[in-house]
């Protein structure tokens, strides 16, 4: 007679098949968010004329007979007059904006999370509450602000412009960040007489990298592929133009040089690609312990 089979030895079968309408559920939002990207990349090796006729799964489907694979698209991309120039504007744009609201945040988390003065919890609702203000309310009295300060069309007003639409998110995940670490740390540091300014730099800095490096991956990507901010502030000037306005005017006013279009978007993208997966091990910690607090 058989012995009957464990119920222990059948268990991890079971949990396996539990998971499985699970996994197929993330496999569909996977190929979803995969898709589109795939399809762009495609199209960037195709010749513009087959990209009109055809769709770029074509070229999956038959490869070698409708693709008409080329290097083109990316070698006008990349030999373009003024593209070079833009991508050290963006760099010039994006580097400082991206230092500057981070450098303010943390001073203010500390101050919000460690620091007692009056009207505190007020004013840190009251940055809070500016998450939820749409920055195009604030482009034209802004642009018209610069334009009485002579700052419209420079990069210090679109450096501004970038360090106060991130403050109040930069500010929100650092405090959450910051009010969570070791208070015992920060009494032994101010036992031994060490000063706020003294916390902030030897502590609250070198322990606060993950939540510092998330939020930089973020205002780094929004700003970096932001159109609509530079596109106002800087008008179109090529002296000042980004990689975003650059590729909106390489691609025509109708949108008809679309292969162009995708490989000006795989270009542009290795920047970002890089800052990404310097920090990618800070990504998820950071952002995770940021935003929830407790």
């Amino acid at each position: 007679m058989k012995a009957p089979r464990p119920a222990a030895a059948r268990r991890p079968r079971a949990r396996g098949l539990g998971k499985l309408p699970l996994h197929a559920v993330i496999g569909i939002l996977c190929a979803l968010w995969v898709l589109p990207t795939l399809g762009v990349l495609v199209s960037s090796f195709r010749d513009a004329d087959v990209i009109r006729a055809t769709g770029w799964w074509s070229a999956l489907a038959h490869p070698f007979e409708a693709a008409r694979w080329t290097l083109d698209n990316y070698v006008t991309v990349l030999t373009a007059d003024g593209m070079f120039n833009a991508f050290v504007n963006s760099l010039i744009v994006t580097i400082p904006s991206t230092i500057l609201p981070i450098t303010i945040a943390a001073f203010a988390a500390y101050g919000f999370a460690w620091m007692r003065f009056p009207g505190r919890n007020a004013l840190f609702a009251l940055v809070v509450a500016l998450l939820v203000v749409p920055l195009q309310m604030a482009l034209i009295p802004i642009l018209r602000l610069y334009v009485t300060l002579d700052l419209n069309g420079t990069f210090p007003g679109l450096w501004l412009a970038h360090t106060g639409f991130g403050l109040p998110l930069a500010t929100y995940l650092l405090y959450n960040y910051i009010s969570q670490l070791p208070r015992d740390v920060f009494e032994s540091a101010w036992i031994d007489g060490a000063s706020h300014f003294t916390t902030f730099v030897r502590l609250v800095i070198p322990l606060s990298v993950p939540a510092i490096a998330s939020f930089t991956i973020l205002q780094f990507l929004w700003i970096w592929n932001d159109l609509l901010v530079a596109l106002v502030f800087l008008g179109t000037n090529p002296d000042v133009g980004i990689v975003t306005s650059r590729l909106t005017a390489m691609i025509g006013t109708k949108g008809e040089d679309w292969h162009l279009l995708t490989a000006g978007a795989f270009v542009t993208m290795i920047i970002p690609l890089v800052i990404f997966f310097s920090l990618q091990r800070y990504f998820v910690r950071g952002l995770l312990a940021g935003s929830v607090k407790g």
